[in-house]
């Protein structure tokens, strides 16, 4: 599939072009719907497929292709949603969205004009794409879920949202209005960056130096800590919650892990960890900051969903990603 960018060098098919802009926009609206990068791109390509799948005179009929095409993702994506939660059963320990590096371009990708009715409570595009922001989402019901997103965070007005969720627009906007409850709630504890990456970084410092008590001293009283493995490598199947636990817990890891490095690196926008093992990437760690202390830790293990995260090195693809049993912590 082409580019945005490639797409837009096609002077031949006017409307190809048009259809292949909105990729960005699609996968940005995908990803925050469904929390994974590779079932958003599988969307989008559905998507695609069905403008295609239609006559010249059917897409010739279309009056906004980019309307269109992003009510039909829409409907993919809810569609998921509503059948997410039947796979969840079979998912071995606790599932967290797909983690991904630095800032992605899609982030702006705002629709068309950018307007919509009700422009109150929206929500930056930066931090709709947080760890914390999307592990909330995925508390939300479906319809809540889509309604929220399109309209307060991509600025859809409610009678196009209504018609991807198959509502009424006022339902849509009691739905978008109990997700907001939802949210704003970890938007009041908002943590100022350079607050946020002073903490990170003392925090790697304390871990590589597996100092407990500094551990303890940078994480609340009640910190959680929520690790995904997937079922394919080691990951505590139940959080860790304590401070003292989840102090005890990281530097044992480290002791089991000879060779373990840890790295600062930007995840969603934020500032987070990496782990690496023999130049792989085999674990990306999310902060959630309350109070001047780390309130939740989300590490997420399953190699399936570090697959956007850089290699440093050809070797050790085995030993990094090795099937293994889940544990518990002690």
């Amino acid at each position: 599939m082409n580019s945005p960018s490639e797409a837009g060098t096609d002077h031949t098919d006017p409307v190809l072009g048009t259809i292949m802009a909105e990729r960005r926009q699609l996968i940005g609206v995908a990803y925050r719907l469904l929390g994974s990068m590779a079932d958003a791109e599988d969307v989008v390509q559905e998507t695609y497929a069905r403008w295609y799948a239609m006559t010249p005179h059917q897409q010739d009929a279309v009056e906004s292709p980019g309307a269109w095409l992003t009510k039909v993702a829409g409907r993919i994506c809810l569609d998921q949603l509503r059948s997410a939660r039947v796979r969840r059963e079979s998912y071995v320990g606790q599932w967290l969205p797909e983690p991904l590096p630095g800032r992605p371009e899609w982030l702006d990708a705002y629709p068309g004009d950018g307007t919509a009715a009700d422009p109150v409570d929206r929500v930056t595009l930066d931090e709709s794409v947080t760890m914390a922001f999307l592990v909330v989402l995925d508390s939300m019901t479906p319809a809540e879920r889509v309604s929220f997103v399109l309209h307060d965070v991509f600025r859809y007005p409610f009678a196009e949202v209504a018609e991807i969720v198959g509502r009424t627009p006022a339902a849509c906007r009691q739905l978008a209005s109990s997700a907001r409850r939802r949210i704003d709630g970890p938007r009041a504890n908002a943590t100022p960056e350079s607050r946020r990456a002073g903490l990170v970084r003392d925090f790697q410092r304390a871990w590589e130096a597996q100092d407990i008590e500094a551990l303890i001293g940078l994480l609340a009283p009640d910190a959680t800590a929520i690790g995904d493995g997937g079922g394919l490598v080691n990951a505590a199947l139940l959080p860790v919650e304590g401070s003292e636990r989840i102090a005890r817990y990281l530097v044992e890891l480290l002791e089991r892990v000879p060779g373990l490095t840890v790295s600062q690196h930007t995840v969603n926008t934020q500032p987070g960890l990496t782990a690496h093992l023999d130049g792989v990437t085999v674990a990306v760690f999310a902060f959630d900051v309350e109070d001047g202390r780390i309130k939740r830790i989300w590490a997420v293990r399953n190699p399936q969903k570090l697959r956007s995260w850089p290699t440093r090195a050809s070797s050790a693809h085995t030993s990094a990603h090795t099937t293994a049993r889940p544990t518990e912590p002690s």
